[in-house]
């Protein structure tokens, strides 16, 4: 008797991926700007890949050593180094971009409601402790919210960037 469901191979799924890693196609960006921890820096990586987003991170040494050890990718992956966070957000809204904020704030949208990217769109994401810093927040177009019914107070950065991203990119 088989299996009521039959699991894709390998092979299968290679097939129906894209045969390499892709290059910058500036419509979903993902930016961790003020990361707190190295770890979900490769997570949101591999995320940013799935999707087909960039990954914007700061020009950090402890981060450009965290994205290769997290980098579990055999293909290239999109990352743009960021030097001055708010200078960079700046000058993304200015060329047209939706500068999107993942934060707790009275104005911002549920996930759920949070419609597809339709044009460049950066997806900010602040400090796991402290959020989105308060000069950053002027620069915001929007914000989206992921409700909790727990009693934790946000979720990792990985967590809510891949969620965001999923459902940015219509996958969702």
């Amino acid at each position: 008797m088989s299996p009521a469901i039959r699991t894709r191979t390998a092979r299968e799924i290679r097939s129906a991926r894209r045969p390499r890693g892709h290059r910058c196609w500036g419509h979903l960006v993902a930016a961790p700007l003020w990361p707190m921890h190295d770890a979900n820096l490769g997570t949101l990586l591999r995320t940013c890949d799935a999707v087909g987003a960039c990954l914007a991170a700061p020009s950090l040494r402890w981060v450009d050593e965290a994205l290769a050890r997290g980098d579990t990718l055999r293909k290239p992956t999109c990352v743009h180094r960021i030097g001055d966070p708010l200078r960079w957000l700046a000058a993304e809204r200015a060329a047209g971009a939706c500068i999107l904020g993942v934060e707790l704030a009275d104005e911002a949208v549920r996930l759920a409601d949070l419609p597809v990217a339709r044009r460049r769109t950066v997806m900010v994401l602040g400090h796991e402790a402290s959020g989105i810093p308060p000069e950053a927040l002027d620069l915001l177009d929007g914000a989206v919210e992921i409700p909790m019914i727990g009693t934790g107070m946000s979720l990792n950065v990985a967590v809510a960037g891949s969620l965001v991203l999923y459902k940015l990119a219509g996958l969702l």
